[in-house]
């Protein structure tokens, strides 16, 4: 019995296909964008997703382990799907990143989101823009909003823990130029979809 128990558990395994999330649809069969999560909200490990090992790894800085020596993550942090941050164009050769405002989502989640700003930020010369989305499931939007300027009506004080947290987190110095709306954040994205 034991035999068969190993045996199902190794077809299982060998059945279990790993798949370049990078590459996963811009967006849902309802016209949401997606999201991957890559960081639970409130932890503190900075964790990557690897497109080579197709596994989330956790990000190494003067080959230490990347701890965030800060609050924890706001939000759940990842990225956009076949989105891509050009070099060519001052980014930084990744897929968009994203925060989505909600509970703790599991790493690896991917989830339709309503993207609704962005805080652009320049880290050490690179464009380093942050979307900043709830989810599309009404049940997992916490905040209720849709809009910045909901955000901005209803919780303006949130707009002010992500700017000092984005401003503080990390050793290199973050420089905050400034918001896009929805409507301008929408635009980026499309601009920057593979």
């Amino acid at each position: 019995m034991k035999f068969i128990s190993i045996l199902f558990l190794f077809i299982i395994l060998i059945s279990c296909e790993s798949k370049n999330v990078e590459t996963y649809p811009l967006k849902s069969e309802d016209g949401f964008f997606h999201a991957v999560i890559e960081i639970p909200a409130g932890t503190n490990a900075k964790y990557e997703f690897n497109s080579e090992t197709l596994m989330y790894e956790i990000d190494q800085r003067d080959g230490e382990n990347r701890i965030i020596q800060y609050l924890p993550y706001f939000g759940n942090y990842g990225f956009i799907p076949s989105t891509l941050s050009a070099e060519t164009k001052g980014g930084d050769g990744d897929p968009l990143d994203i925060f989505v405002l909600s509970e703790a989502i599991p790493q690896g989640s991917f989830l339709p989101v309503i993207p609704i700003g962005t805080v652009q930020l320049i880290d050490n010369g690179e464009l380093d823009y942050k979307i900043i989305a709830v989810p599309a499931d009404q049940q997992l939007n916490i905040l209720k909003i849709k809009t910045l300027n909901e955000l901005k009506s209803k919780h303006p004080s949130i707009l002010q823990i992500i700017e000092v947290w984005l401003t503080n987190y990390d050793s290199d110095e973050l420089e905050i130029e400034g918001w896009l709306d929805e409507f301008e954040t929408e635009q980026y994205i499309l601009e920057n979809s593979l």
